[in-house]
């Protein structure tokens, strides 16, 4: 497996990165393209394992994929093997997306239970009850969820008991197919899921109440394929920016939206920081800034991201005074704290609350990441360690972020692959 070699002590990084497209949209839309017959074509797609991974699982479904740089062409007209096999849904949650489509156009399918980043269980519960109200029998057997139906779905209406990004993609896909109205009350609201109904739109889906809690779905006998571009992933702006933050520098994300990462720009200015924002750009300036600790609780969107928890706390080590991270969405996600720990961090979890006491010189080490965001995490802490830092299990980062190491670059970071 591929590592990291992080230098010691990096300076601040200073400059300008283009944001590429949003990781947790581009898969969505991907798994969408499933419910029309046809070639759907999807721009600013970025190049990552997970969109890999993604149309691996489209090609054992039976549809073809080419395209150009950014740019996918999905053929979906000789889907036909209705199942996607635990060998790849393990290796990536979203490719459960699949599901809803595949019942809603085919009456029936056959889908692994999922896989994906190694902390803590996020069970498909809210999934498979959406599609039952929508009018689907599932059965889950062997590891497998199957689903069918008599002709064309029903459609129904669906409370979501929390806000569930994967729960209201699978769900609103398989609506815009069903044989009736369907109210989906309690939806997650994420630019993700924005992302995903405007594309359903493009392909003659017929969706009121974007942006709200409740979607209106008035199902279709079919749609069309579909056309539109992925948005820019604010979770990658904000990983950019909480480099400027961690190194004292300054950043400026360009092509992506300000409002997206509205929460987090808000704890960088509590912190102290300078924020400057345009149409499609952000730039944190922390130069001469004796940074502040802050309290933070992760919540759905417009919240504070609970992917964006891991590079805050990052920060926050170096923050001299007590802070504290609470995450709401995913009570156990702190599998980084450890590895932030060997890099010397002075962090105490109790329950969902990390209390970190900041200030202390971080010194490089041999650490492992557990997942995406924490290895992004322990990226940025290398860059402010006493010594060389050597992160292993990168291929987490790979899954999320393009082209990492050069836009680091660009900033002024060095960052090493050491290939195995």
């Amino acid at each position: 497996m591929d590592r990291f070699l992080v230098p010691a002590m990096s300076k601040p990084l200073e400059g300008e990165v283009e944001i590429s497209g949003a990781k947790n949209a581009v898969l969505a839309v991907m798994a969408a393209t499933l419910l029309a017959d046809g070639i759907s074509e999807i721009t600013n797609v970025p190049h990552l394992k997970d969109t890999k991974t993604m149309s691996d699982v489209l090609r054992v479904i039976g549809c073809r994929i080419d395209g150009g740089s950014h740019e996918l062409r999905i053929d979906t007209r000789g889907a036909n093997h209705l199942e996607a096999p635990y060998e790849l849904v393990k290796t990536m949650r979203a490719s459960f997306y699949v599901l809803g489509p595949l019942v809603a156009r085919f009456g029936r399918c056959r889908v692994s239970l999922p896989g994906g980043c190694a902390w803590g269980p996020r069970p498909v519960d809210l999934h498979l009850k959406g599609l039952e109200a929508l009018g689907a029998t599932i059965n889950v057997t062997h590891g497998y969820v199957e689903a069918v139906c008599e002709g064309r779905l029903p459609g129904g209406t669906f409370h979501f008991p929390i806000s569930s990004v994967g729960a209201t993609v699978n769900v609103l896909m398989a609506a815009t197919l069903a044989n009736g109205t369907s109210f989906l009350h309690n939806a997650a609201i994420e630019p993700e899921i924005d992302n995903l109904v405007d594309y359903l739109i493009s392909m003659g889906a017929k969706i009121q109440g974007r942006g709200t809690r409740t979607l209106t779905v008035e199902g279709v006998a079919e749609l069309h394929p579909g056309k539109g571009e992925t948005y820019a992933d604010r979770i990658e702006a904000g990983s950019f920016l909480s480099g400027a933050v961690i190194t004292h520098g300054r950043v400026k994300v360009t092509k992506m939206t300000p409002e997206h990462v509205g929460a987090l720009l808000s704890v960088f200015e509590a912190m102290g920081c300078k924020v400057t924002k345009g149409k499609d750009w952000v730039e944190v300036d922390a130069r001469n800034v004796t940074l502040k600790p802050v309290s933070v609780t992760t919540l759905p969107y417009p919240g504070f991201p609970t992917d964006l928890q891991a590079p805050l706390m990052a920060i926050l080590t170096t923050v001299p005074g007590i802070s504290l991270i609470q995450d709401t969405v995913y009570t156990d996600r702190f599998t980084h704290i450890s590895e932030l720990q060997r890099l010397g961090a002075d962090i105490q979890l109790t329950g969902n609350t990390a209390r970190i006491i900041g200030g202390k010189a971080l010194q490089g080490a041999e650490v492992m990441a557990s997942d995406l965001r924490a290895a992004a995490a322990l990226v940025l802490a290398g860059l402010v360690a006493e010594g060389e830092t050597t992160i292993s299990r990168i291929y987490h980062l790979d899954r999320g972020y393009e082209d990492f190491e050069n836009k680091m670059d660009l900033l002024g970071a060095k960052i090493h692959r050491l290939l195995e």
